[in-house]
Parts: C-alpha cells; sequence; structure tokens
C-alpha cells in the first residue's frame, strides 16, 4: 500500500509513533518510511512536539509528608546509620519513588495525547460527513436538474417538415409544420382568411399519382395543431387547404369545394 495516498493513515501513525505505542516491526517499518520522505517525518515531529507540550502544563507533584513517615517507619535502624553515603534500602525506595512518579507523569501524558487524539479524529470524521452530504446535496440538484433539462429537450419540437401554403396569386396564407417526434402538424396563418360560419378549411395530403387524403379539419383559431403519423406525410410531395360545408368533406369523397391554397412539402429540419 502507498502510505502518501492516505494523509489520515499516516496522520495516526505518526501520532502512534511519537506516544511510543508503535512497536515492533511497524515501528520500525514508520523509521524507514520516515527516512525515505520528508512528509512523514515532518509528521512524527509534529507531534513529538505536541506531546512535548503537553508535559511543560503539568505542575510539579511533591509526595505527601505522610509518605516520608511511614518509610521512616519501616526503617527504624536508619536513625543510627552513619556515614556519608545513603543507605541501599533507602535509595532503592527513592528510585521506585521517583520511577512511580515519572510512570504516573507519563501516565497522564498518555491520558492527554490519546484525548487530544480522539478529539482530532473525531472531528476530521465529523467533517469528512458534512462534506459526503454537500457532495450527496449537490449530486441530487445536479440529477434533478438533468432530468428537468432532459425533459425539456424532449417536449422541444423536432421540425423535420414544412410547407408554405399560397394562394392563387402566389401570397403565402398558411405555414404549415410537422413534428414527427410528437406526430403533430401545426398550422399557423400568416394571412388574411375569412371563413363564414358554415363553412370550414380542411388539409389534404397530395401524394403522388393518388387520390388527396384528408389530415384534418382547421378550426377558427390563427394557430391549429392537428395530430398525424409521419408515414401519413413522409412521401406526401405537396398539401393543400379546400374549403369545405361545415365539418369537412364526407369521409372518403376528397375535396369538395375550391382549393384555396396549396404549396410544396420540404423535409428539411428547422
Amino acid at each position: 500500500m502507498d502510505l502518501l495516498r492516505h494523509p489520515d493513515l499516516v496522520d495516526r501513525l505518526a501520532a502512534a509513533y511519537a506516544l511510543g505505542t508503535l512497536r515492533g516491526g511497524a515501528r520500525r517499518r514508520f523509521e524507514a518510511l520516515a527516512r525515505q520522505h520528508p512528509s512523514i517525518r515532518v509528521a512524527a515531529l509534529a507531534w513529538q512536539e505536541r506531546f512535548a507540550a503537553l508535559t511543560e502544563l503539568q505542575p510539579n507533584e511533591a509526595p505527601s509528608p505522610n509518605v516520608w513517615k511511614r518509610i521512616e517507619n519501616l526503617l527504624p535502624t536508619l536513625s543510627g546509620f552513619a556515614g556519608s553515603k545513603e543507605h541501599p534500602v533507602l535509595e532503592r525506595l527513592r528510585r521506585r519513588l521517583g520511577w512511580w512518579r515519572g510512570t504516573a507523569l507519563a501516565g497522564l501524558a498518555t491520558a492527554a495525547a490519546v484525548a487530544v487524539v480522539s478529539v482530532n479524529l473525531g472531528r476530521r470524521v465529523q467533517e469528512r460527513d458534512a462534506e459526503l452530504a454537500q457532495a450527496t446535496q449537490q449530486g441530487q440538484q445536479l440529477a434533478r436538474e438533468n432530468t428537468q433539462l432532459a425533459a425539456q429537450l424532449q417536449a422541444q419540437p423536432q421540425i423535420q417538415y414544412v410547407a408554405v401554403l399560397a394562394d392563387d396569386k402566389s401570397t403565402a396564407q398558411v405555414l404549415v409544420t410537422f413534428d414527427p417526434r410528437h406526430n403533430r402538424l401545426t398550422l399557423k396563418h400568416v394571412g388574411s382568411v375569412h371563413v363564414g360560419a358554415d363553412r370550414s378549411l380542411q388539409l389534404w395530403a397530395l401524394p403522388p399519382g393518388g387520390a388527396p387524403r384528408s389530415l384534418g379539419v382547421l378550426g377558427e383559431e390563427p394557430v391549429v395543431r392537428l395530430t398525424a403519423a409521419e408515414n401519413q406525410v413522409r412521401e406526401v410531395p405537396a398539401l393543400a387547404i379546400s374549403l369545405e360545408p361545415r365539418g369537412g368533406a364526407p369521409v372518403g369523397s376528397g375535396p369538395t369545394g375550391p382549393v384555396l391554397f396549396k404549396g410544396p412539402l420540404l423535409q428539411t429540419p428547422v
């Protein structure tokens, strides 16, 4: 494993190394890596400085007077001891007392260091959780935006057929577009057309070599939308609009009134 790719693990190992809890082969491997990589060495030195500062904050602990009193009671023969050299038993007791004092201080420093490490690790976990929650929220927002964009694109018409229907004077009167994605014919009046109350306009497809096929009766709105399949207009070279009785020509009869407008149907994207 490439330790440099895991800064959190490097930080934890550096803390354990400085604290003295990293031992044996793991400690030797860490020392070897520290000699090779300055970043690991800096992490270990930083933790050593932190732990060293903890001991400076501890007050000096003096033994209780009762301790010395108990020692004197246990060594009644020391009162008659003469000489410049301290009694060996008393010397051993003093060393043990110093050892216990150092052990207590080291234990206190260890507990404080563990507390510091725990707080730092807890803070980092909270920060990572917050970052993960924020990233998740951003991802969900992006997914919603993508869904909305896809819906908008799907709703956009895909115009592939266009026709401009003109009168016998070549004046444009109706613009026709066909959207095969939504199977929709859209007719927009661009000229002035007056139709009596007892009349209707009807749209026809003019296939080559065949009878006209009705594509629908137009309403009175400026923009009319009719439903049609692509195969109804794919191979149709022209469209026409005739004036018919109210409701349109009888089914299957073809145009019964005059053809007012006509024009070629072009297959071209707009």
